[in-house]
Formats: C-alpha cells, sequence, structure tokens
C-alpha cells in the first residue's frame, strides 16, 4: 500500500468517527429540545386564556363574571367574549413564545440543545471535509455521502436562520430528530466505501449541479417542518374559534408556536426563494447531461422526477397566489412537493434503474 493510499484510507476511517461522533452529539441536543418542551411552561397567550375562563384550554371551559360599574351602580357582565378575529376569515392570533414556553428554565435547556447542534454540525461538517480529502473530490458521488452532506447543510441552514436572529427555534427538535434518522440510514444501509468516481461524474458540473441540490432539498425540508406545523396550528386555532374542547397537552405545544399565518409566511417564503435555485439545479443537471451523455433530456427517472418535483412546486406557489387556494390547500400541495423530492432522493436510487445508477446507493 502506498503511502498516498495509507493516508486516504486513515482519512475515511477519520471522517467515519467524526460522523458517528456527530450522531452521539446530536442525540445530547435530541433530549435538551425534549427538555425545553418538558419543562418549559404554557404560553403567555395559555395561562391569559386559561385566566380568563378559569379552565385549562383556550377555548374556555368555564365562564367568569365581570362587574362594571355604571353609573354609581354594578352591572354584572357572564361571559365576556375574546374577540380573536380580525377580520372575517382572518385569525388575529399572536405568535407563541417557543417551545421555552417563556420561562427561565425552558429557554437554558434549549440553549444548551442549539449549542449541542452547533458543536454537533461542526463535527459533522469536519466528517464530510475528512470524506472528501480521503478521495480528493466532492463529497457526494453516492448515496452515503449524499446524505451526510445534506443533513450537514440542512442544520446549516437552521442555525444561519438562527443567527440571523429569526425565532425558529421550534424547529429544532424535528430538525435533529430527522438528522439522527437520516444519519442512522446513512451509517447503516447506505454505507459505501470511498472510492474514485466514474468517468461520467469527471466534471467540475458535479460541483455545481449536485450541490445546488443539496441545499434546495434542506431548505425545502425547512418549508416542509414548517408547512406541517402550520397545518397543524391552523386546525388548533379554528377549532379554538369554534369554542371546541381541546385537551391541556395539546394546547400546551400548539401555544408555543407561533400563529398559524407567521408559520404559512415562513413556510411560502422559504420554498419560494429556493425554488429559482432548484430551476438552475435541473438546468445544471441538463448542461451536464449533454457533456456526459451527448443529450440534454432522455426521461432518465431522475430526470423525470426531479421535473415533476419542478412541478409540484410551481403549482404550489402558483396555488399560493390564487385566492382561492391559500391556506391548507396549499400547504398539502406543498407537502406534496417535498414528497415528490424525497422519492427522487431515496425511491429513484434505491428502487429504478437509470443513468443515474452508476454509484450504487
Amino acid at each position: 500500500m502506498t503511502l498516498a493510499a495509507a493516508t486516504n484510507e486513515n482519512l475515511a476511517h477519520i471522517s467515519n468517527v467524526l460522523i458517528y461522533s456527530s450522531m452521539a452529539v446530536y442525540t445530547l441536543a435530541f433530549f435538551a429540545h425534549i427538555a425545553e418542551w418538558v419543562f418549559g411552561s404554557r404560553s403567555k397567550v395559555g395561562r391569559t386564556a386559561a385566566a380568563l375562563t378559569g379552565g385549562g384550554n383556550a377555548a374556555g371551559a368555564r365562564s367568569v363574571t365581570v362587574q362594571v360599574k355604571q353609573g354609581g351602580g354594578t352591572a354584572v357582565l357572564d361571559r365576556p367574549k375574546v374577540v380573536t378575529r380580525s377580520a372575517a376569515g382572518t385569525r388575529d392570533v399572536p405568535d407563541g413564545p417557543g417551545a421555552s414556553g417563556g420561562t427561565e428554565k425552558g429557554d437554558l435547556y434549549g440553549r444548551i440543545a442549539v449549542s449541542l447542534t452547533v458543536l454537533g454540525f461542526l463535527i459533522e461538517a469536519a466528517g464530510v471535509v475528512a470524506r472528501a480529502m480521503s478521495v480528493q473530490r466532492a463529497p457526494w458521488a453516492n448515496m452515503y455521502e449524499f446524505s451526510i452532506t445534506f443533513s450537514t447543510v440542512a442544520v446549516g441552514a437552521y442555525l444561519c436562520f438562527l443567527l440571523a436572529r429569526k425565532n425558529i427555534r421550534w424547529i429544532g427538535l424535528p430538525l435533529v430528530t430527522t438528522v439522527l434518522l437520516d444519519l442512522g440510514i446513512a451509517t447503516t444501509g447506505l454505507y459505501t466505501e470511498s472510492d474514485q468516481l466514474v468517468p461520467a461524474l469527471h466534471s467540475y458540473w458535479l460541483w455545481i449541479h449536485v450541490s445546488t441540490a443539496i441545499i434546495c432539498g434542506a431548505v425545502f425540508y425547512l418549508g416542509a417542518v414548517g408547512t406541517l406545523f402550520y397545518l397543524l396550528r391552523d386546525f388548533y386555532e379554528a377549532k379554538v374559534a369554534r369554542g371546541g374542547e381541546i385537551s391541556g397537552l395539546r394546547t400546551s405545544i400548539m401555544e408555543r408556536l407561533p400563529a398559524a399565518s407567521t408559520l404559512d409566511k415562513f413556510s411560502y417564503r422559504v420554498n419560494a426563494a429556493v425554488f429559482p435555485l432548484w430551476t438552475f439545479t435541473i438546468i445544471a443537471g441538463a448542461i451536464w447531461a449533454g457533456d456526459a451523455w451527448g443529450r440534454y433530456w432522455g426521461w432518465d427517472p431522475k430526470e423525470v422526477w426531479s421535473f415533476i418535483t419542478w412541478v409540484a412546486y410551481a403549482c404550489y406557489l402558483h396555488a399560493r397566489a390564487t385566492a382561492g387556494w391559500k391556506g391548507r390547500k396549499a400547504a398539502t400541495l406543498a407537502l406534496i412537493a417535498f414528497g415528490c423530492w424525497l422519492f427522487n432522493y431515496y425511491g429513484v436510487n434505491i428502487f429504478v434503474t437509470g443513468k443515474h445508477s452508476y454509484a450504487g446507493v
């Protein structure tokens, strides 16, 4: 074995150690996020609603009596109404305080969780770099490398939002959970020994096309989490507005999240911002296909599902701009679009044979 080969093997081993180490740190971050949700009290909105109603949910379980002085006398008002809608079809609901519930103890656990997430991100990023150095190329030539890079970029995008002082710490728990699942699948079912590229991948377009695909997928993921929470929160707010009975646990969770309108705006802006980059990803892939295979489009399964994903997100953005399809209908389209992206990543690579199958899993 030559010195260069031994060095590359050592770097590959270091990469594996770093990836497993990042999983250990992410696990600690997962428990810290759980503690943030558990030890954080209900939001101020929930406490205020409970004080007004004397009950345990924002819908109001019992009525209260309010005394108002009128001309020297006293009038008694039973069941005061709390206005939750500013106009027909809209809700004037403030954002919740976040997963910590606005408490010092919950916030402490939240800060610990974010700190551990930063540490896990740095360790995982170092593992990706070590993998790249071991093969002396871009570290995303197979599904294992794509997975570890994808989770790294997803966490990095989340931390960038926090660095920009965006209040999205509520994404922390589902993000860390997803990252652990992604890395678990990558290290157990998708692991591939470091190797050199097949001739078709020897191109600078590997850096351009695949890197933009990873960035798009990571940001689409954040948008999908926001969309899912929007649907949950919107159903909750609608039930509260109707005066329905809601469990204390559900109230405690839902009222820590931003309002449905805030979640809807977040998801839309994230998806709309990255959609042009996804368009560029498909165009870059077509140009690379022209250089590698002598044709820009050949109805390869990966090409077809990339286009289907593009159409799905285009339909979502169009629906979001159409009055009759705003809200839940458009949000459902967004989740379907992200489902198309996931199938393009996992389903096509594992279950469908095509020109993009050269690197195996």
